[in-house]
């Protein structure tokens, strides 16, 4: 059986096989992002075009983090119970992730198309940027329940130990949308609306992609109509350990709308346009790092599931080693060389000159974001979810969203004071969930007779 592998595999082996997938298609979604961008960058509004998407990011990012509630909170509990040999319990995770996320999307879609304009207006949309926005918005939408379904379930593919599947998942979208993205924004005239136009039609095809798979008779879970009725005592057990990467990704929707309003205020349209390139470069860092978290939560999950707590403890220094030094080294180059990414999205003098200078000052507290992430995994991989939880909620709203608006007032730097408030609290998040997270494996974690820490 495929997910055998999880228990016998080496683990530097097994870690490559499954993250290095994940790992590249993480890079397809980022390349696809980043395109997507630059194509609407090159309109002939571009700069404005670009302060518009970024106004809808936050909509976007609320979306995705339902995925992170029903998709990353039952998964890793479907790995535990295949490591104690209890797929029965396992694919009733699975079910009723399913039916949450169908519920959802459908909520989610009937509410922001009602009260869509309200919405930007309260995001920071302007009179010039509101036309472009609602343009896109109402299209991106309408896919919701597409995002949701292939994102949630593809969790689930990875958690078998089907790495493959899942990057295929996220390739087949990624690369679809790419291609259609000139077609609708410039070939037929679409702009904006062209670009959630190609990305409904990408995320459809991996809807169908995934759905087909989990319905089929490859892998060891699968989606059956008796798991799909709701049950309490799953659907809590789902919630509690998907509040983390849920409110981590709400979280992130609620710090774009704080974000851009402050750098509006003190820099305008120009200064929101910069700030969407500003997280489109984080999402550059975060989405390799990301890949590895996938690829270890399956080992994670199955071996502290059948107790063997040497496979976790090695896995957990592996991929904290990988993704402290790639961090280290794209902060470094980003810090470096910051106009040469700004001019990737658009060469317009003023937004480089600009947004060069605020990346700098943005980024330069990312090379924590390896180890925070493989702490944030390692805690919902265990089924601790309440400890990822209080790490993200101290981060964002202890420490990062009051920064966004004292900063400004204290340093008089403008939309350079606002940035700075990231890195510090990226820095400050690090250094308390390092101390902490010591302490925790070793109670979590006891070495076993007859084995080595």
């Amino acid at each position: 059986m495929e997910n055998q592998k999880l228990a016998t595999w080496r683990i530097p082996k097994l870690l490559w096989s499954l993250a290095f997938p994940a790992i590249c298609a993480q890079i397809v979604t980022l390349l696809y992002n980043l395109v997507d961008r630059i194509y609407i960058g090159q309109m002939q509004d571009g700069a404005i075009a670009m302060a518009a998407i970024g106004i809808c990011a936050p909509i976007v990012t609320v979306v995705t983090a339902f995925t992170g509630l029903f998709g990353r909170g039952g998964s890793p509990h479907a790995a535990i119970h295949m490591g104690r040999q209890d797929n029965r319990t396992a694919e009733k995770f699975l079910g009723n992730s399913l039916s949450m996320l169908l519920i959802t999307s459908v909520l989610i879609t009937v509410g922001v198309l009602a009260l869509k304009s309200p919405i930007l207006r309260i995001f920071g949309a302007s009179d010039q940027t509101l036309p472009y926005a609602d343009s896109y918005l109402t299209i991106y939408i309408v896919g919701t329940i597409f995002v949701q379904i292939t994102v949630g379930m593809n969790y689930y593919i990875t958690s078998q130990g089907f790495a493959k599947t899942a990057m295929i998942t996220t390739m087949l979208g990624a690369v679809l949308n790419m291609a259609l993205d000139p077609l609708f924004i410039f070939a037929m005239h679409m702009g904006v609306a062209g670009a959630a136009l190609a990305t409904v039609i990408s995320q459809m095809a991996s809807f169908v992609w995934v759905l087909l798979f989990l319905m089929g008779k490859k892998p060891t879970l699968r989606v059956r109509r008796e798991n799909l009725r709701p049950d309490w005592k799953t659907l809590k057990q789902i919630i509690i350990l998907g509040s983390a990467p849920f409110f981590m990704s709400a979280s992130e929707g609620v710090l774009h709308v704080c974000f851009n309003r402050q750098v509006y205020t003190f820099g305008g349209d120009l200064a929101v346009g910069a700030m969407t390139i500003l997280f489109s470069m984080f999402q550059f860092v975060l989405l390799p790092v990301e890949g590895v978290a996938q690829g270890s939560q399956p080992i994670i999950g199955y071996n502290y599931g059948s107790g063997a707590y040497h496979r976790v403890r090695a896995i957990i220094r592996l991929a904290l080693t990988a993704n402290s030094i790639f961090t280290v080294i794209v902060t470094a180059v980003v810090v470096l060389f910051p106009e040469l990414f700004i001019r990737i999205f658009n060469s317009d003098p003023q937004l480089v000159d600009l947004g060069g200078r605020m990346l700098q000052i943005y980024i330069f507290g990312v090379f924590t974001t390896g180890a925070n992430s493989t702490f944030q995994q390692t805690y919902n991989s265990l089924g601790e979810g309440g400890k990822s939880f209080f790490f993200a909620f101290y981060r964002k709203v202890i420490l990062l969203i009051p920064l966004i608006y004292i900063l400004p007032n204290v340093l008089r730097w403008g939309v350079f004071a606002v940035v700075l408030a990231e890195p510090i609290s990226d820095i400050l998040t690090a250094v308390t969930n390092a101390v902490y997270f010591r302490r925790f494996l070793k109670k979590k974690l006891p070495v076993e007779e007859g084995s080595y820490a």
